[in-house]
């Protein structure tokens, strides 16, 4: 057993020194040598997007109660029923003991659909018992409420798209028509309409929408992608963001402060410090000004 461990030995030590370099193939690694991938600083769209949830509401609603005591004789129109002003949607029987009546006519107090009706005929109704709910829906509101912060940067008109639930792989339109005077003294928060086209009628009153409003825009300018910018926080507090840029050499790296301007979903607009062409790295951990690297992009 010893005899043919020491053979093993032997042939491990012969291994190990073959070849024409004399070097294991770990010694042959260069251990301070980061892999990375690389973008250029190039010229881009950057949209800062603000995503908020809010409801659908539809551009007009009226609960239609009916005129007199009584009961409730019938509901002219269904749920579902166009309705225009003045037509009436039900009919009151006066429940008046030795009198008679002829059916008092509940009238819709604008133009719409019958969205829900309250009451079955026979039901006893006042003055204060709703009827019927109409809806106009030609177009709709999305109601959303907008952090403080952000107000400065709405305006009446601002272009938006929303999407639905039972829609999701459509995008609706929108713009914003109505902006609240006052701010939420609790939340903090401001209401704002937009105004949506549903003349083919395929939003509802009280869904659920996703909205994408885009705050500021700006065309063609230098940017690079949030991934490639890291940033520190400096004894003062200040904050100095920066990039690694390829040297000439190709194989090393330097540490460059850049200003940077709108942030996008998944870009930075670079204001200074680095220009167009600019080959810059995608951030690796450990790595610093100088360092050895290899690119690898895919």
């Amino acid at each position: 057993m010893k005899k043919i461990s020491m053979l093993i030995l032997s042939a491990f030590v012969l291994c190990a020194c073959s070849g024409g370099s004399g070097k294991s193939k770990l010694e042959e690694i260069e251990t301070d040598t980061f892999v990375v991938q690389t973008e250029n600083v190039s010229l881009r769209d950057v949209k800062l997007d603000l995503l908020i949830t809010g409801s659908i509401k539809a551009w007009e609603e009226a609960v239609i109660f009916p005129r007199v005591d009584g009961k409730l004789l019938e509901n002219v129109l269904k749920e579902g029923d166009k309705v225009k002003r003045n037509q009436s949607l039900a009919l009151i029987e006066r429940d008046e003991v030795g009198a008679v009546y002829e059916p008092v006519l509940v009238p819709s107090t604008i133009n719409g659909v019958i969205g829900k009706t309250y009451l079955d005929p026979g039901a006893n109704v006042t003055k204060s018992t709703p009827v019927a709910m109409v809806v106009n829906q030609e177009n709709v509101r999305v109601v959303i409420d907008i952090p403080e912060r952000y107000i400065g940067k709405i305006r009446l008109g601002q272009e938006a798209s929303f999407t639905v639930e039972a829609f999701e792989n459509r995008k609706f339109k929108a713009e914003v028509y109505k902006i609240s005077p006052v701010v939420d003294s609790q939340s903090r928060v401001v209401t704002v309409e937009l105004k949506a086209d549903n003349s083919q009628g395929a939003l509802k009153s009280g869904m659920f929408a996703k909205v994408n409003l885009v705050l500021e825009e700006k065309e063609n300018v230098p940017a690079v992608s949030l991934t490639s910018v890291q940033s520190e926080t400096a004894e003062d507090g200040s904050v100095q963001n920066y990039v690694y840029t390829v040297n000439v050499d190709g194989s090393t790296v330097s540490k460059k402060p850049v200003q940077i301007g709108l942030k996008s979903t998944d870009t930075y607009e670079v204001l200074s410090g680095a220009s167009v062409g600019d080959e810059v790295i995608k951030i690796v951990f450990g790595i610093k000004d100088g360092s050895k690297i290899r690119v690898e992009n895919k």
